[in-house]
């Protein structure tokens, strides 16, 4: 097939799922419903479908009466039983891939099933729908005439009995189709090197005399193969290794620490950048417009999602709500029922509304990654927003960070303590640190009560991190790769303490 044909057609056949799209954006209630019968349906048979009378469930109540919300730690006997070899647990169809969790605070990792149907219906659809969702916000784009740099995890895909895992993305390029396979870079080989270090310069290689028109990846990741691109070839941007970049398809970690950064590197005005919200569980959500803050939630992906309102949070214990019950701006746990067999699963992210129709969130954090020991709900989305703006008025930009707790002793306030590793340095580290305490106290009014005359929390501590303080943490734990993140936000000091003793 000629390529330019082959661009012609693909163009077109991604624009047609934009009718799909507005279909359950215009009936997102009849949609999760359908998709949470089908899932029903689909898995009566089931070990666990028959000890839960799956045949029997009529309604969402008696679905969320029957079945008990679950972490990870309590089905994973469930999961082990399945990488041994067994089948017909919690999914009908042959379960033969595990994604491999990052696990950035946990030595224990996670082996997460994956279906062939949540890699076809859900991450490979994914896929289709981000570059659908782009190109019909941008009639004009020429993106198919080059190709997209796709930066992964650093794993290899392994066998283990009778299934394989790896990280997530090993998997999706193990089983990418031949159209997407064609407009990626690098090549597969190179994809899935398992040295990440050795693997970076092997991309660059590949891709710099080659016509990239997309970049995907984690932002923090991306930019270390950026500035190294930049290093091999000598250029001052990166527009002048790739002439024709158009967007920038990101997610993992908040972007607002790293845009200034970003637009340094790649100096175009109209150049787009789209947020994504997927995880080893599911593809959740994507940004559906250009230039927005917002993402809009997938609900045809064989995903049937519930929300723990983050006030009322009891872990397990926790009383979820559907889609049709949620309300804008609250914090909620999400709680996902998918085509992997994962039932009434926790899955450890928080989310707001941003909007009801559509259905448009906000990744707000970890139900485990915030601090709150002295009652002040810290997320992560307000660290980062208040880093953005601590960043902007002093001309820092930053590497990475993360924040835990001071504990209170005697009759001295607590407090938080950060380390930040600074791309640039601001020229006063005491005016930095008083710009950030001011933007929380902005952002989060318990923050800012709690702050009121240090009489519970002291003004932040703020370290500046030695070059590449984080990094070698990741390599020191085996952690170096594409999907692999840092813990930003902490209630207890195990972690930022073993960073202070290597700083």
């Amino acid at each position: 097939m000629q390529i330019p044909l082959f661009n012609t057609v693909l163009s077109w056949f991604l624009k047609k799922r934009k009718y799909q799209i507005d279909m359950f954006i215009d009936h997102p209630i009849e949609i999760q419903k359908e998709v949470l019968y089908n899932l029903l349906s689909e898995a009566k048979n089931t070990e666990i479908g028959k000890k839960f009378r799956f045949k029997d469930i009529k309604s969402y109540q008696s679905f969320a009466e029957r079945i008990p919300i679950k972490k990870y730690e309590t089905i994973e006997p469930l999961i082990e039983r399945s990488r041994a070899g067994e089948q017909n647990i919690f999914w009908p169809t042959k379960i033969q891939w595990f994604a491999k969790s990052s696990g950035t605070t946990n030595a224990k990792s996670k082996f997460i099933p994956v279906s062939d149907e949540a890699i076809d219906d859900c991450h490979m659809k994914a896929g289709k729908d981000m570059l659908c969702l782009f190109i019909n916000n941008n009639e004009d784009t020429e993106i198919f005439k080059g190709k997209g740099l796709k930066l992964g995890g650093s794993s290899a895909v392994y066998e283990d009995n009778e299934s394989f895992f790896g990280d997530l993305s090993a998997i999706i390029i193990e089983n990418m189709p031949f159209w997407a396979d064609i407009g990626s870079a690098p090549s597969q080989k190179t994809s899935l090197l398992e040295k990440w270090e050795i693997k970076m310069d092997a991309i660059i290689s590949e891709t710099v005399n080659e016509n990239i028109t997309s970049l995907t990846g984690v932002p923090s990741w991306m930019l270390v193969l950026l500035n190294r691109v930049l290093e091999v070839t000598g250029k001052d941007n990166i527009l002048e290794v790739w002439p024709n970049l158009e967007v920038y398809f990101h997610g993992g970690v908040n972007f607002n620490p790293y845009r200034e950064q970003y637009k340094k590197l790649i100096p175009k005005k109209d150049f787009r950048y789209y947020e994504t919200y997927n995880a080893s569980e599911g593809f959740f959500a994507i940004q559906d417009t250009n230039d927005s803050s917002e993402l809009l939630l997938m609900l045809d992906y064989g995903i049937f999602y519930e929300f723990i309102p983050m006030d009322e949070y009891e872990d397990e214990n926790s009383f979820a709500i559907p889609l049709n019950k949620v309300e804008l701006n609250k914090n909620y746990a999400l709680v996902i029922t998918t085509n992997s067999g994962l039932w009434r699963y926790l899955i450890g992210d928080t989310v707001k509304f941003t909007s009801l129709a559509p259905h448009r969130i906000k990744i707000t954090g970890r139900t485990k990654h915030f601090i709150n020991v002295f009652g002040e709900e810290l997320v992560i989305e307000n660290t980062a927003d208040a880093l953005h703006l601590a960043c902007s008025e002093t001309k820092a930009a930053i590497i990475d960070y993360t924040v835990a707790p001071v504990f209170m002793k005697g009759n001295n306030s607590g407090g938080h303590e950060w380390i930040i590793e600074f791309k640039n340095h601001p020229e006063r580290l005491e005016e930095f640190t008083q710009i950030l305490d001011d933007a929380l106290k902005s952002l989060n009014s318990d923050y800012e009560a709690k702050r009121y005359q240090d009489m519970t929390l002291a003004l932040p501590i703020v370290h500046k991190a030695p070059k590449g303080l984080f990094y070698n943490w990741l390599k020191q734990n085996k952690k170096l790769g594409g999907q692999n993140k840092v813990p930003r936000l902490s209630n207890e000091r195990n972690f930022l303490e073993e960073l202070l003793v290597l700083s």
